[in-house]
């Protein structure tokens, strides 16, 4: 099996420069994901795209039959990537828009593309090119062979890389080995869903969100409090939501507070107790975004995710930062820029304290300090609708 993943890879690198032979039309875009799903920044550019660039053919590839299909059934192309229109229509779009590596599309037919990266969350930890330390070392700073051979997507230099303010720019810069005047600081697409009103977002939810969202939407607003826990992912602990916490007491607590604990896990993250005997704790799934439901949560509970500051793009939400692991988590994984000094949030470091933290209601937002976070990080472009200032951009860059 080993050698057979080598042989396609081999074969990659002997189709790529032939991708570079094929003339590509600015009027063809192609987007795509990582673990071929429909999702992230790609996803909702994909359908602002579909929906305001008419001149444009946007098409949707990935690997997995089911997401072509999830696609299609929006009303929109797509296409299974190794099937022969996935391969011509990857071969002859100008344009490239993904949301980690070529390899969310196919690496090897992206030769002579505008690859635009859109990538999957600001924040502080180093990345690619910026690693000092832990498991993706051997691949970026040492460059190990094996590795460089069956990652060529990590080492293809994007044309144009998403960011969202001079801060963010500086570090993605270095990390994707681009200059700085090649960072579009244009915001993310995804932050679009919760910062809209109202009527666009139930809108888009009626529209382009399977019916799972609005049944999760219409739970929430039959509680008092809705708690959202979104830890980043550890090597170290794939049963992070029973290592880290005693979901049982927490489930006493949100009863107690008629109150509903929603946990979102990582696509590794293996989950062994049984959910459902839990009144009120509750499992998302894996391919459900949870984007159009955050909206309508009250509280974050997260650590060293990305996902804190698009949670404090919304006014009025509240964040607990549960850092059980800080002194281990930080020897492992390094920070491009101080962590405590970038963060905004109730700061908790023992599950003891989260569940005094949760039971007093003591994790009020401080408005100042939120206010300077999202200034840092996203600036501008808190009030932007990123996917048509991209778009614009893409356009205006195609007419020179």
């Amino acid at each position: 099996m080993k050698y057979l993943k080598y042989l396609a890879f081999l074969i990659c690198y002997i189709i790529y420069p032939f991708s570079f032979l094929f003339p590509r039309s600015r009027k063809k875009y192609v987007f795509g994901s990582f673990r071929s799903s429909f999702n992230d920044n790609a996803r909702y550019l994909f359908i602002h795209a579909n929906e305001t660039e008419k001149d444009v053919k946007c098409i949707w590839l990935s690997l997995r039959p089911g997401c072509v299909r999830q696609v299609r059934s929006l009303g929109f192309r797509a296409y299974c990537i190794l099937s022969p229109l996935g391969v011509w229509h990857a071969l002859t779009a100008r344009y490239w828009f993904f949301n980690s590596y070529t390899s969310d599309i196919m690496f090897c037919l992206s030769g002579g593309a505008v690859c635009v990266n859109l990538w999957h969350g600001v924040g502080l930890k180093r990345i690619e090119f910026n690693v000092l330390s832990g498991p993706m070392l051997d691949r970026f700073s040492k460059k190990n062979k094996m590795d460089v051979f069956t990652h060529p997507e990590s080492f293809r230099r994007p044309d144009w890389l998403l960011t969202s303010t001079p801060f963010q720019t500086v570090m993605f810069a270095k990390a994707f080995r681009v200059p700085e005047s090649r960072c579009l600081e244009l915001g993310y697409p995804r932050n679009w869903i919760l910062t809209t009103t109202e009527q666009q977002r139930t809108a888009f939810i009626n529209r382009y969100e399977p019916q799972e969202t609005a049944s999760m939407i219409e739970k929430f607003r039959k509680y008092d409090k809705v708690y959202v826990y979104m830890p980043t992912w550890r090597d170290s602990q794939r049963n992070i939501f029973t290592q880290s916490m005693d979901l049982n007491r927490l489930n006493d607590i949100m009863v107690s507070q008629n109150a509903l604990l929603v946990l979102k896990p990582h696509a590794n993250v293996i989950l062994t107790q049984d959910i459902e005997q839990l009144s009120n704790v509750i499992l998302t799934g894996i391919r459900l975004d949870i984007y159009p439901m955050l909206p309508y949560a009250d509280v974050l509970i997260t650590d060293y995710s990305s996902i804190l500051y698009d949670w404090l793009l919304m006014k009025d939400k509240d964040v607990i930062l549960y850092l059980y692991d800080y002194d281990s988590y930080v020897k492992e994984r390094d920070f491009y820029y101080p962590y405590m000094e970038n963060v905004a949030g109730r700061i908790v470091n023992s599950f003891d304290q989260l569940c005094d933290c949760l039971s007093s209601g003591d994790y009020t937002m401080d408005p100042n300090k939120r206010d300077m976070i999202v200034a840092k990080f996203w600036g501008e472009t808190a009030g932007y609708d990123s996917s048509q200032k991209i778009l614009d951009f893409i356009r205006q860059s195609s007419q020179k």
